[in-house]
């Protein structure tokens, strides 16, 4: 079906900034953006390591997130409390959802609290970076957390999680995922069951963020259709500049906009280039074998030796996504839904590829130069970097409130 453009996205296509032109960008036009933007990464997967006992303080020699890297660039950090699908067995989901949000309050924000604090309004984030703090916030990556409960949904919210991706790579009892299907318009539940919606009924009346990262077609426009705050999609990015299914069309793309959300750009090479993406399957086909094998290695040390080399092997033979794939998918999501609907999500220590040149918070002066001499204005790069994540925030906040004389939902999955 073919979408007419509504008026709000002909308004937001003429506010466009003009990225036609190069410019110059100056030190000091960086350094302020640099100081004065609040920026906002909505998915980080460290969590999977300091659950494991990593001190996020220390060297990250292997990843993209450390606090060396982090201070002075980061304003706020989404957390993933990632559950990966092997937890449904036995109904062990829900014991990983809360220790993954324990290691957030725990081994990050308490054991680092000169550093670090945490964060579940977009008012917190925004006093933390006056204070010169790092905002500490969790979205819930995988709706099987928790556990076919709607009181689940409002435990994890009142410890402070404040988005919930619907599904993961596996469909749910109640969402279908992209994930294990290869065609995305294909599914098991057409989208979202009845029980499903009630879930995202009830998390507009809690306030929280309802994420369409990793979900089916349908799913994502189930959820659109039937959510009353606008939408976020955590960690995406556009399928028109690289054919992952995981990213979104332009027609969601704008569908989202239109309705208030805002896409975040994930860093992963897949999800930025068409080249990678083609070139990575084949790849690793060949290196799989060995990485299995690497895997079995019962010393820590050779193990780790082993995976690097054939971490080595693979990058020798498909080259990363970089920096100006980066800003292809900023500019292509800005052109499609408009400059107030883009934001970052960069997966970090979630993906195995991200571009060399912006593998880290410290690194982002680059992206924040080569978007200048794109011809964005320091006050579009601001929205980007989170401004547009705290309008959307805000949003929330406020269908929570004027939804908060409306009673709890009880409905049981199994009456669905």
């Amino acid at each position: 079906m073919i979408r007419t453009m509504s008026s709000i996205a002909m308004l937001t296509a003429l506010s466009l900034p003009a990225i036609s032109q190069q410019h110059q960008a100056t030190q000091e036009q960086i350094d302020r953006i640099t100081r004065d933007a609040i920026l906002i990464d909505t998915h980080d997967d460290v969590t999977s390591l300091t659950v494991e006992g990593y001190d996020i303080a220390t060297p990250n020699a292997h990843g993209q997130t450390d606090l060396a890297r982090m201070k002075g660039f980061l304003g706020a950090e989404f957390f993933a409390v990632y559950v990966g699908a092997e937890y449904v067995n036995g109904n062990h989901a829900a014991n990983r959802a809360l220790q993954m949000i324990d290691t957030v309050r725990t081994d990050v924000v308490a054991a680092h609290p000169n550093d670090f604090v945490f964060a579940t309004t977009a008012d917190d984030i925004v006093r933390a970076h006056k204070e010169h703090k790092i905002a500490a916030l969790m979205g819930i990556e995988g709706g099987h957390a928790i556990e076919d409960s709607l009181r689940l949904l409002r435990d994890y919210y009142a410890l402070g999680v404040r988005y919930m991706t619907l599904t993961h790579f596996n469909t749910n009892n109640w969402a279908d995922s992209q994930g294990d299907v290869d065609d995305p318009k294909v599914t098991h539940h057409n989208g979202l069951t009845p029980f499903g919606k009630d879930v995202v009924r009830e998390m507009n009346r809690l306030g929280m963020m309802v994420d369409v990262s990793h979900t089916a077609d349908k799913t994502f426009w189930d959820a659109l259709a039937t959510s009353s705050a606008p939408i976020i999609a955590s960690h995406s990015g556009c399928r028109a500049v690289s054919n992952y299914t995981r990213n979104m069309t332009d027609e969601m793309i704008k569908a989202l906009a239109d309705k208030g959300g805002v896409m975040q750009i994930n860093f992963g090479c897949d999800f930025l280039s068409q080249r990678y993406y083609d070139a990575a399957k084949p790849a690793e086909a060949e290196i799989r074998e060995k990485y299995m094998a690497a895997m079995k290695i019962e010393d820590p040390a050779a193990k780790s030796a082993a995976i690097e080399k054939l971490r080595a092997e693979f990058n020798a033979k498909v080259p990363p996504a970089t920096l100006a794939d980066v800003v292809a998918q900023i500019d292509h999501a800005v052109k499609i839904g408009g400059i107030d609907h883009v934001g970052i999500g960069t997966d970090f220590d979630g993906v195995g590829c991200v571009p060399p040149d912006l593998d880290s918070y410290n690194k982002f002066p680059a992206l924040t130069k080569a978007l200048l001499e794109k011809g964005y204005s320091a006050d579009d790069i601001k929205k980007i970097y989170g401004g547009n994540l705290l309008r959307v925030m805000h949003a929330v906040e406020q269908r929570a409130s004027e939804l908060k004389s409306m009673p709890a939902l009880h409905s049981d999955i199994a009456k669905k």
